[in-house]
């Protein structure tokens, strides 16, 4: 059996706003995504992590693992929080803000439609920074693979928002 490890308290506080934004992407709505924060959490002072493994690889490993088995359970997917995606409140009036928050929200909506895997991808490398390479041993996949996820997701969202901008009154200067 391998040795395992206590995550120390200062690794875990310093995880937590990661670990809510990355579980975010992966529920949808805030309170699912604390849920599955804090679940991810308790499992890892319970259990611990192996001996050697980066407290954030790992936790992020743990996150996605809970979450494909809730979604076993419930089958159920939700839409995303934009305040999560973006890390913040915009603090502008105008014009401006709601046109970002519609844009936000459109890509939100598409983003929503990839299936898992590429989500899960793109978040990792997109919204946490991770490589290619860490993102590919996080999910257990190939690097190639997770190019390829990301590829395709990066894809379906341009030609998304393509045929949006497109369609929208709103893209081509007319009114709301």
């Amino acid at each position: 059996m391998q040795k395992r490890t206590q995550p120390t308290r200062a690794d875990l506080v310093q995880l937590i706003p990661r670990l809510r934004r990355y579980a975010c992407v992966l529920v949808g709505q805030t309170s699912d995504a604390d849920d599955l924060a804090q679940a991810t959490l308790e499992k890892l002072l319970v259990k611990g992590l192996p001996e050697g493994s980066d407290v954030t690889k790992w936790a992020f490993r743990v996150c996605r693992n809970l979450w494909i088995d809730e979604m076993r359970a419930k089958s159920v997917r939700t839409r995303l929080a934009p305040e999560i995606i973006r890390g913040q409140d915009l603090n502008e009036d105008g014009e401006r803000v709601v046109m970002a928050k519609l844009d936000l929200q459109d890509v939100s909506n598409v983003i929503d439609t990839l299936p898992e895997e590429q989500r899960s991808a793109l978040a990792l490398v997109t919204l946490e920074g991770y490589t290619y390479a860490e993102a590919a041993k996080m999910l257990d996949v190939s690097t190639g693979t997770i190019m390829s996820r990301i590829h395709r997701a990066r894809q379906k969202v341009s030609e998304a928002m393509e045929q949006l901008s497109t369609l929208s009154p709103r893209k081509q200067g007319g009114t709301i």
